[in-house]
């Protein structure tokens, strides 16, 4: 019975990994959209940057880059703080 089960599983597995594969569009060719086109034409314009990708990073998302930011600087602060080693006091007598 568990055999059976297991290989029913397996089989949803990969029935949904192909189903998946197969519904991917072709690398490099996105589906095209309005707000791509109206960023490349006014980009320059709202944000004075000649950098498409850095006006959309630092202007229309800045919001968004700031709260990944926080997110960085807490989880790296965490670590530091779990992996940092403490100095002990010699006891004087």
């Amino acid at each position: 019975m568990r055999k059976i089960a297991g290989l029913i599983s397996w089989l949803v597995l990969v029935a949904f990994l192909v189903s998946g594969m197969l519904l991917l569009h072709p690398f490099g060719y996105p589906t095209p959209s309005d707000m791509d086109d109206y960023i490349i034409e006014n980009a320059q314009e709202e944000t004075g940057s000649n950098s498409v990708v850095a006006s959309v990073v630092f202007d229309y998302r800045g919001f968004d880059t700031l709260g990944e930011a926080t997110i960085l600087f807490t989880a790296v602060t965490g670590v530091l703080l779990l992996l940092r080693t403490r100095k002990r006091k010699e006891e004087s007598s």
